[in-house]
């Protein structure tokens, strides 16, 4: 199979995010001490990443740590220290680790995990019976035993009341029932990516953001759905990495569309290639035929008012 092909962009909008918006964000005045040291920990029930303090000096990567969350203590995973002013200051609240979880914590976490496996199975043959079309993800049992949460996709709304009557009669606690999109549901179970490596949304990103059929395009990547799209069936998260970089280099670009005269005969500006900083060009007349020049061959005659690349070769 080829894949060295661009697909109609229309039928590629379906990759892009309709589940992922971004809170603008707000740089905050928290009060740092000179002691204080900063860590970055995701937190296991909803494999996110916060920003937490501590008087501690050196808690090593990896260190299974307690951290407040809304649902009161829960477990997290020691990402490293971090000592970015900005990254801190643009996080909401910022809140000291409890502590570094000892062997009651540890035991806990542990029966919660067998817990959480039987609670699964449970639950798909209780969504089955109340025919429920829901796809359960996993089952988080918290560590003070607040309540349980059940995340799941599904194309569409689903009334899941009598489902959660049903579950709550069972397990004798709370019980919150969140729907989250198919990223989120990769982030949460993880797995590796074309590249080989774990997945970007579960590994190194801190948060989800929107990526567009616009970012392939900034960067030309061939406009192919099996190469530009995920383990969630959207867009590739790594489109985003460079994008700012390409946007920004393009500005001393005339813009794609523009007329050329190249030795006196007119093209059309189609594609710019930043790395090697070549322009693709169309012959207005022969629309069959391309040629490349490099930048420093193109120039801007004022009198003229359009580009013009003079070429001796």
């Amino acid at each position: 199979m080829n894949l060295d092909y661009n697909e109609n962009i229309d039928n590629l909008r379906d990759l892009e995010d309709t589940d992922i918006s971004v809170k603008k964000k707000i740089k905050k005045n928290h009060k740092i001490a000179d002691d204080d040291n900063f860590y970055r920990v995701k937190t296991v029930y909803n494999q996110y990443s916060y920003i937490f303090r501590s008087k501690n000096t050196d808690i090593p990567r990896g260190t299974i740590l307690i951290v407040p969350t809304q649902y009161g203590n829960e477990v997290g995973i020691c990402q490293g220290k971090t000592t970015n002013i900005d990254e801190i200051s643009y996080q909401d609240e910022l809140t000291d680790i409890v502590r570094i979880a000892n062997e009651k914590d540890k035991a806990k976490h542990s029966e919660n995990i067998k817990k959480e496996e039987k609670a699964y199975e449970l639950t798909i043959k209780k969504i089955a019976e109340h025919k429920l079309e829901m796809k359960l993800i996993n089952v988080h049992y918290f560590l003070e035993d607040s309540k349980i949460l059940f995340n799941f996709t599904s194309d569409g709304r689903v009334d899941f009341r009598e489902l959660v009557k049903d579950l709550a009669s069972i397990f004798k606690t709370r019980i919150e029932l969140r729907q989250i999109g198919v990223r989120d549901e990769c982030r949460i179970i993880g797995s590796y990516g074309q590249c080989g490596k774990k997945l970007c949304c579960s590994g190194t990103l801190n948060e989800l953001t929107p990526i567009t059929i616009k970012m392939a395009k900034e960067q030309n990547i061939t406009l192919n759905s099996l190469k530009i799209s995920g383990t969630c069936g959207r867009l590739l998260c790594c489109l985003s990495y460079e994008n700012e970089t390409y946007t920004e280099e393009k500005k001393a670009y005339p813009r794609e569309g523009t007329k050329v005269f190249v030795n006196d005969e007119l093209f059309i500006l189609v594609e710019i290639n930043i790395q090697s900083k070549k322009l693709k060009l169309l012959s207005e007349e022969h629309r069959e035929r391309f040629i490349y020049i490099s930048k420093n061959d193109l120039s801007f005659d004022k009198s003229k008012n359009m580009y013009i690349a003079n070429l001796n070769h």
